[in-house]
């Protein structure tokens, strides 16, 4: 299959993921909470965050353990002991110390035997800038257009439903993170994430989505503001035009990105858990416990569904599909003292939504 046929099923599934937010934006983010109730949502923040994990065990880690286990260290102390602005800028700190770090033990200990970054064994340079010297200064991406077939845009049509979930999943995230209700701009989130991928696409560029890194960097950083995102969203345009930043970048060394990834990545799943504490679910329940269970150890373990010879489904995207399909199978043939134990599962509410039908605005959730 080429690039242009991926490119073009992408965008359709850009553009229903569009279509689907215009929808909740005109009949209520209600109709995702009936589909995505708390022990839904939460699973799925749990599991997205918790599906990187084996990025950092088996991929940047291994590379220098010893400089991850400083930066890890050193960020989490930044984290919860530096104040104001130097407390914003801790995972910056940390890769800065991590870069100054991985040079000096270069030039000290010379070489590191261990995995590199396409996990093969040899000795190389932690930090290697060799990429930063021939990169150019300013350049542009290469652009094609998309074709389209239908085999391949139904095969990636269902994983819309799996896109929906995970905005929900981050808009909740967020929103707990704030004490917001962001539930009015749930719908905003969906189109905007279908817009931008249709966007991309069609130039011949990947799809976009929410990252679960960002939300990482918003919980540590504890900073909020849409304008340092807008501001971060132009300075990312202007960087990308220039190859030799991106080379700075790429030149990251693995055990720095180790250090980093294990605090962000963690972070991500237990706002997952925050979702089902400030809810109140009850995982005593079966009806809440057995899909959460297998979806949360699907996305964990990156297990794996072959449909056919050219699509399968596997992660984020499969344990999100067990956790949802799961729930509302178990809820129809379960018995009704399981299914009306908690009613306020059903309406998507959590402690900050209780605030707002009371008419006291937006109030932060409570632990």
């Amino acid at each position: 299959m080429s690039s242009a046929v991926v490119t073009g099923a992408v965008l359709v599934v850009g553009a229903a993921l569009f279509l689907v937010g215009l929808a909740v934006q005109r009949f209520g983010a209600r109709i995702i909470h009936i589909a995505m109730p708390p022990i839904v949502t939460g699973a799925v923040v749990m599991l997205i965050g918790f599906n990187l994990a084996p990025v950092t065990a088996s991929t940047y880690w291994p590379q220098d353990q010893w400089t991850a286990l400083l930066v890890m260290l050193f960020t989490g102390l930044a984290v919860v002991c530096l104040r104001g602005f130097w407390s914003r800028i801790a995972i910056f700190l940390g890769l800065v110390l991590g870069y100054g770090l991985s040079w000096v033990f270069d030039r000290v200990f010379g070489r590191i035997h261990s995995v590199d970054a396409s996990g093969k064994l040899t000795d190389h340079w932690r930090l290697d800038l060799s990429g930063v010297s021939s990169a150019d200064w300013i350049g542009l991406p290469d652009l094609h257009g998309p074709s389209f077939q239908w085999s391949a845009i139904l095969v990636a049509l269902p994983v819309v439903i799996a896109l929906v979930a995970e905005n929900a999943g981050h808009v909740k995230a967020v929103g707990e993170m704030t004490g917001d209700n962001l539930d009015g701009k749930l719908g905003t989130a969906i189109s905007a994430d279908g817009a931008a991928s249709v966007l991309s696409t069609a130039v011949g560029g990947p799809p976009n989505t929410t990252y679960s890194e960002n939300i990482g960097v918003m919980a540590a950083t504890r900073v909020y503001s849409t304008a340092a995102y807008w501001a971060a969203a132009g300075f990312a345009l202007l960087f990308g035009l220039c190859p030799k930043f991106g080379a700075v970048v790429a030149a990251v060394p693995g055990g720095v990105l180790g250090g980093i990834t294990v605090i962000l990545y963690g972070m991500i799943g237990l706002l997952g858990a925050q979702i089902w504490i400030n809810a109140e679910v009850d995982l005593r329940n079966p009806l809440n416990l057995v899909p959460a269970a297998a979806g949360i150890i699907i996305g964990v373990g990156n297990v794996t569904l072959k449909i056919t010879d050219t699509f399968e489904l596997s992660g984020i995207a499969l344990g999100t599909l067990v956790v949802i399909t799961g729930y509302h199978a178990l809820r129809a043939f379960a018995p009704a003292h399981l299914r009306t134990q908690h009613p306020l599962l059903d309406e998507g509410t959590s402690s900050y939504d209780e605030g707002n039908a009371a008419g006291e605005g937006p109030q932060r959730a409570s632990s």
